[in-house]
């Protein structure tokens, strides 16, 4: 059996991996309620996970790549096709996790198909998490318009 490396060898290589934070944080279930409280949630187009909800709202859920990992994220829709909010359900990437924020997850609310929904124009970007920002946003707007094509003909 091979000597283990000395500690001057192995403690800057373990100091160059990058932290992971796989950090789930809510179920699809718990994203429902959170984003429809009291109300059932009937499956619509299992191949797109979206879902209607009983006061003629959506939830979809997506996945978008960050810098290098998916992000896994619900988007609600109220019955008109406008977002009522985003959560983020699962979040794998080292940094930029700060899309997390409220705040910055409250700049979605209203938007429909209609607005333009571009980074640093639209919704604002968070420095260290430009790619994250950038594909949430793109992946909402790719969302409001499968609700314009598909969803409101439904």
């Amino acid at each position: 059996m091979p000597a283990p490396w000395p500690a001057f060898i192995a403690a800057p290589l373990l100091a160059c991996a990058p932290a992971v934070q796989a950090t789930q944080y809510l179920s699809v279930a718990q994203a429902q309620a959170v984003m429809f409280p009291g109300e059932t949630m009937t499956p619509f187009k299992a191949e797109h996970a979206t879902w209607r909800a009983s006061g003629g709202g959506w939830f979809i859920v997506d996945k978008v790549l960050g810098k290098h990992e998916l992000i896994t994220y619900a988007l609600a829709l109220d019955a008109r096709g406008s977002v009522r909010g985003i959560e983020i359900l699962e979040y794998l990437e080292a940094h930029g996790g700060e899309i997390r924020d409220p705040v910055w997850r409250a700049q979605f609310v209203g938007k429909s198909a209609a607005d333009p929904l571009k980074l640093d124009r639209d919704i604002r970007n968070i420095s260290g998490a430009t790619l994250s920002c950038r594909h949430v946003t793109d992946g909402v707007k790719r969302l409001l318009d499968f609700h314009a094509r598909v969803l409101s003909r439904n």
